[in-house]
């Protein structure tokens, strides 16, 4: 089976130049970035439509890499888009049960996704309490990686090129490419 296409899912404001999100795009050969057409007011149905469409445009197996509020985006896909995903890496999901600005994504959906999923929160997200990215991860049948104080897992808290989160990424599916530039994840 070849690698899998990697899906680029930002959450809201979208994912800057030196996010974790924009370098792995530059050095995964098989990426596709999901473009949403306002990242600053952000509704449920358009960002998961989009996201439909990229996942049918998109050829062969995929695997999502998600930020904040695109892992919410992910869990409201509906049965029929997960089927060709193989994995996904959902990291530092947003809770927009509890911040009104991303009340269009409520409620989260809670059940178990269709595909391998692993959520990565930190003791310290200011956007998501623990407990709450605990219970999602349970909810959604992933497996649960919590980090010691760091922050939204983004630029800000000193995660750019994040080589942990690539290795992550790595255990859902097969060994990925690097592009020859990518010499920061070596």
């Amino acid at each position: 089976m070849p690698y899998p296409t990697v899906l680029i899912v930002p959450g809201w404001h979208n994912s800057g130049p030196r996010h974790w999100q924009s370098l792995w795009h530059q050095c995964l050969p098989r990426s596709v970035r999901v473009e949403q057409a306002d990242w600053r007011h952000p509704l449920r149905k358009p960002w998961v439509e989009r996201l439909v469409q990229t996942i049918e445009q998109t050829e062969g197996p995929l695997l999502i890499a998600a930020h904040s509020l695109g892992c919410i985006t992910t869990a409201h896909l509906p049965a029929s888009a997960q089927t060709r995903i193989h994995g996904a890496l959902l990291v530092a999901p947003a809770d927009p049960e509890n911040r009104s600005a991303l009340a269009d994504f409520a409620p989260v959906p809670r059940k178990r996704l269709q595909f391998p999923s692993i959520v990565v929160g930190s003791s310290n997200d200011p956007y998501c309490p623990v407990a709450q990215t605990s219970h999602y991860a349970k909810a959604w049948g992933s497996r649960l990686v919590l980090l010691d104080k760091s922050g939204h897992i983004n630029v800000e808290s000193g995660h750019g090129d994040w080589p942990f989160g690539l290795t992550l990424l790595k255990t859902l599916g097969a060994e990925p490419p690097l592009r020859q530039a990518a010499s920061f994840f070596i």
